[in-house]
């Protein structure tokens, strides 16, 4: 009796294939990506603009107003490299400890809902995960 072993050989092009993400994955990252930079591009500007709300907020936090200078910078840089296919994933990951720490701050400091930095702090966790891959290869690179 006689066995044979049938080892099969994946062609580049279709190894290639499998590693692209479907176009659905696609149409949701560069979505979660578009609106968080919209949210962020908002907020952030807002901070950078002195608006009022923002400039009690972080009266409140007592930390100094320069600490809204530097999220607001944040939430802008993050919300550019959101748009910049090379770079979304920097941008996403720059959100998820600033939204751990609007969440934090809504929770325990100022109170109001956290509902929102809850939301886009998710979002750009999810942003992260999907863009996984490019991740790897930025560190790649070095």
């Amino acid at each position: 009796m006689s066995t044979s072993v049938s080892t099969t050989h994946t062609s580049p092009a279709l190894a290639s294939a499998a590693a692209r993400p479907s176009r659905l994955a696609t149409v949701t990252v560069w979505s979660l990506q578009l609106v968080s930079a919209a949210m962020f591009l908002f907020a952030g500007g807002l901070k950078l603009a002195g608006a009022e709300p923002m400039v009690q907020l972080f009266d409140a936090l007592g930390v100094g107003q320069w600490f809204r200078y530097v999220t607001g910078g944040i939430e802008v840089i993050a919300a550019v490299l959101l748009l910049t296919p090379r770079f979304a994933v920097i941008g996403a990951l720059l959100l998820v400890p600033t939204m751990i720490g609007a969440v934090a701050t809504h929770a325990f400091v100022v109170g109001g809902s956290s509902a929102m930095p809850a939301l886009l702090g998710v979002a750009a966790a999810a942003i992260v995960w999907l863009r996984r891959r490019d991740l790897a290869a930025l560190i790649a690179r070095g």
